[in-house]
């Protein structure tokens, strides 16, 4: 049985939402936040446009891309596109994880849209991305954060679509390569990547997806925070900070200081390669260890952000499933007690197993740091559990 490990990660926290804060991270860079001001004040204003400039330019958007501020986090941007874009055409929606599977009762349930096909697929794997047909409005997560699968790139979308498509970015965005010319609308969070506050979202709408909010009207009744148009043209004050309702700016200062880490590790390049190395040592971790893998399949879809973990001891394969099952939380509980590891159990909706968030803002000495944690709880929970059973 491994001794347990004497050096613990230095930040402990591998939460897959809201993410850690970068490295050197303080409350007291926020001191230049625009407190208790007027959101829509010219000065207030300029700081809301700013991020938006900001994050246009980290990410490489086309030059005739707009980018919004909006509520709700990640969530709310994702709903504020679907209830604003689709009903005129078909639908092919994608899922094979939790948050997939939640647009897919959005757009069958809620929005009762005809002619909806669900290309659902188990965690673990992808659906069949070459069933998807692209004369139909086309809604997919980019990466699953609840899975561990993430598309491998965006060859498989049509260049020269007739629908839209309509992507949940949010655990990819600062962390994987995006073509963004194959996505018409797509939407991340502050918490994700960049380590922000949660509640904001934000929203990317190619000219397809602005042609289309300005000459279609959905049948549904559209609340006020999901309205992006007004007589029939785009709320062009929406995409310059002047935002639908009232922002934190003290989230955005913090948002705001994570583009400014962003940019002193090399930008969108530099947080891509912290993503990856990251994730290579849970990677070369699970290659040499007998009683882990990996719950994405296929290593060209294994996200580099949300890594989800299966245990596959053969000596616990035996026992009662709701034996087995449970291990993987008392691990999780294990190393949160030693703060060693915290919030790295499973997603509720996802099987049992562990889910690491390996994002830029994680310190690779760190993910070098939990292994060895690992290893000694997984051995302390299955000699107890073999020992009761």
């Amino acid at each position: 049985m491994p001794a347990k490990p004497a050096l613990r990660p230095r930040n402990p926290r591998f939460s897959s939402g809201p993410c850690a804060k970068h490295p050197g991270w303080s409350v007291d860079r926020l001191k230049g936040a625009i407190v208790g001001r007027y959101h829509r004040a010219a000065e207030t204003k300029a700081r809301l446009a700013l991020a938006i400039e900001r994050t246009a330019a980290l990410l490489e958007f086309p030059a005739d891309y707009r980018v919004a501020i909006v509520p709700a986090s990640d969530t709310g941007a994702v709903e504020m596109a679907l209830w604003s874009l689709l009903g005129p055409r078909r639908v092919d929606v994608l899922a094979w994880e939790a948050f997939g599977r939640e647009w897919v009762t959005d757009i069958i349930d809620q929005l009762k849209i005809e002619s909806v096909r669900a290309l659902v697929a188990p965690y673990g794997e992808l659906p069949d991305l070459g069933q998807v047909d692209f004369s139909r409005d086309v809604v997919f997560a980019w990466n699953g954060t609840t899975s561990g699968v993430r598309v491998p790139n965006a060859d498989w979308i049509a260049s020269d679509r007739e629908g839209l498509t309509i992507c949940d970015a949010t655990s990819a965005v600062f962390a994987q390569t995006i073509d963004w010319t194959k996505l018409d609308a797509a939407t991340f969070s502050w918490q994700k990547v960049p380590g922000g506050e949660a509640q904001h979202g934000m929203l990317i709408l190619s000219p397809r997806a602005v042609e289309r909010l300005e000459s279609y009207t959905p049948p549904w009744p559209l609340p006020k925070l999901f309205r992006m148009t007004e007589r029939g043209r785009l709320k062009e004050g929406l995409f310059a900070g002047s935002t639908i309702n009232t922002p934190s700016m003290l989230c955005l200062e913090d948002y705001l200081d994570a583009l400014d880490w962003i940019e002193s590790v090399g930008g969108l390049p530099g947080t891509i390669a912290r993503s990856d190395a990251n994730a290579a040592v849970l990677s070369a971790w699970v290659e040499r260890t007998a009683w882990v893998d990996f719950l994405a399949r296929v290593p060209e879809t294994r996200s580099n952000t949300s890594v989800c973990l299966k245990i596959v001891d053969p000596d616990l394969a035996a026992l009662p499933p709701e034996i087995r099952d449970a291990v993987p939380a008392a691990i999780a509980a294990l190393l949160d007690a030693e703060d060693a590891a915290k919030d790295i159990g499973s997603h509720r909706a996802a099987p049992p197993g562990l889910r690491i968030w390996t994002g830029a803002t994680v310190e690779r000495s760190d993910v070098e740091a939990l292994v060895p944690w690992l290893e000694w709880a997984f051995a302390e929970v299955k000699g107890a559990v073999l020992k009761g059973a």
